[in-house]
């Protein structure tokens, strides 16, 4: 393969795109709201529903490595890391569908060991799956404006992913929940979702190529890559950064769906809904009908929590989708990637914080402070994987080795583990302030503090270690100018001695 040219078409960043938009309608769904499927569908404490997600943290130390090790080792004539996407794409997607479902058993016990073992499943596919096709992207291209537009159109499709699902999950649920079989309900949506999660895929495996090949004469040597990762100061940063990064993403967007149900008045949520054209009358043959098809307009205030939460959710989405468009390569190409993420995160901290003030009345305030803070992160988004793939290229511009699918199975494992610490953390936080599991539950006051704190001040101290990470982070836009045109010449020498 040649590497003097890097240009990328835009029907392979698009198809590229659509791997992560397959990956997002999962770890959206875990993120958001597998935490509260376990409490409230599975009707686990959420200390023992914290425990599930630790539990298979421990298989992810032993997975993670292994994939990345062996989609290294990996040769044929599709390339390393495009036929992993491929070949796990069907059992990702059956695993998926096999987390949210609800089995029937009514041994609380029996319950806790299916959630644990679907799972950890779930969450092994995911490395098999996801490692690989995050280090096809740092082998697409070399050049930083195409690698920067690759990873801008990738979260694109990753933002609609997000907007599909947090958006239309609990009014498709509720849509589905024939004579009120919320397990059915479930069922119903997740299948839906692993469908087009698996077109998806495959999408990807055939318009996709990878260019950039490990350097020649380069033998395969496990200790020295594991020694030359850890050492990697870029690498470490970037380590810290994610876990903290999904760790409090986990963490507050389960949390704001207790919000919306436990803290959040539902009158107020009525009535605002009421303001945007949201609440539908049986009779009617406007705009509200088509949107109660499905399920995104309201009839009284019992059904606020439902429809309010994702109308949040979706203006999160649409911002973030506009701010990763307009802003992050412009941004990136300007001011450099860690300069950008550095500012960035920091106001996004500072406006989680800020939903510990709002009433519970207050329901204007919260929508702009969800503007705010999706405004804030949407340039950030796409960063964070070009800025890994600048990592493998700096372990290369130092050691002359290449070891991308290791560099990028030691972050997919910090995301995963951010994950799971998130969601345990939030399910440990709930039982420690009281919160009740089950369908209906009036909660204490004491649980709502709890759920107010979990929704601001608490993730955004772990945002700010993100921030502390990204000051370590040694790879500056300067610095990485050179050394892309330091490792584009060396390719080129290596290709004309070949």
């Amino acid at each position: 393969m040649k590497t003097a040219s890097q240009r990328v078409s835009l029907w392979e960043k698009i198809g590229y795109s659509l791997g992560d938009g397959s990956a997002n309608l999962v770890f959206q769904m875990m993120m958001i709201y597998q935490t509260k499927f376990y409490t409230d569908v599975f009707g686990l404490e959420g200390a023992i529903a914290g425990t599930v997600m630790l539990v298979a943290r421990i298989v992810d130390a032993f997975v993670d490595p292994t994939v990345g090790i062996l989609s290294d080792k990996t040769n044929t004539r599709w390339g390393k890391y495009r036929p992993w996407v491929l070949w796990t794409a069907l059992p990702f997607m059956v695993f998926y569908v096999l987390a949210f479902y609800n089995p029937g058993i009514e041994e609380k016990g029996l319950v806790a060991l299916y959630a644990t073992i679907s799972y950890t499943l779930l969450m092994t596919l995911y490395s098999f799956n996801n490692t690989p096709y995050a280090s096809l992207g740092g082998v697409m291209s070399g050049d930083i404006k195409e690698r920067n537009s690759i990873t801008s159109i990738r979260f694109v499709a990753s933002t609609i992913a997000q907007f599909v699902v947090q958006g239309l999950t609990l009014p498709l649920v509720n849509k589905f929940s024939d004579g009120g079989d919320v397990g059915h309900g479930w069922l119903c949506t997740i299948s839906l979702f692993a469908v087009i999660g698996f077109v998806f895929l495959v999408v990807t495996f055939f318009t996709t190529k990878e260019r950039i090949t490990p350097p020649p004469g380069q033998k395969s040597d496990l200790k020295q890559d594991i020694r030359e990762v850890f050492s990697s100061v870029s690498w470490r940063a970037m380590f810290v950064l994610t876990l903290f990064l999904f760790t409090t993403l986990a963490m507050w967007g389960s949390a704001m769906n207790f919000y919306f149900e436990n803290y959040v008045d539902r009158d107020a949520l009525f009535h605002f809904l009421d303001k945007l054209g949201l609440v539908y009358a049986s009779t009617a043959t406007d705009v509200p009908a088509v949107l109660n098809a499905f399920g995104l307009a309201v009839t009284d205030p019992s059904q606020a929590y439902v429809v309010g939460f994702g109308v949040f959710n979706m203006l999160g989405a649409l911002v973030q989708f506009f701010g990763v468009i307009l802003l992050s390569s412009f941004l990136a190409n300007r001011y450099g990637k860690k300069r950008v993420f550095v500012i960035c995160l920091a106001l996004t901290a500072l406006f989680t914080a800020l939903f510990y003030f709002p009433g519970k009345a207050d329901v204007e305030t919260m929508f702009v402070l969800n503007f705010l803070k999706s405004l804030a992160y949407a340039p950030t988004v796409p960063m964070l994987w070009a800025m890994i793939a600048d990592v493998a290229d700096h372990m290369e511009y130092v050691s002359r080795r290449r070891a991308t699918g290791f560099v990028f199975a030691g972050v997919v494992f910090a995301l995963k583990a951010g994950l799971g610490v998130g969601g345990a953390v939030l399910g440990f936080l709930l039982s420690g302030f009281g919160y009740e599991s089950g369908v209906g539950v009036v909660q204490s006051a004491e649980a709502v503090k709890g759920i107010v704190l979990s929704s601001s001040l608490i993730p955004a101290a772990t945002f700010f270690v993100g921030v502390i990470a990204l000051l370590f982070y040694p790879i500056t836009k300067e610095f990485n100018e050179k050394m892309q045109a330091e490792l584009s010449q060396r390719r080129s020498e290596a290709e004309k001695m070949q």
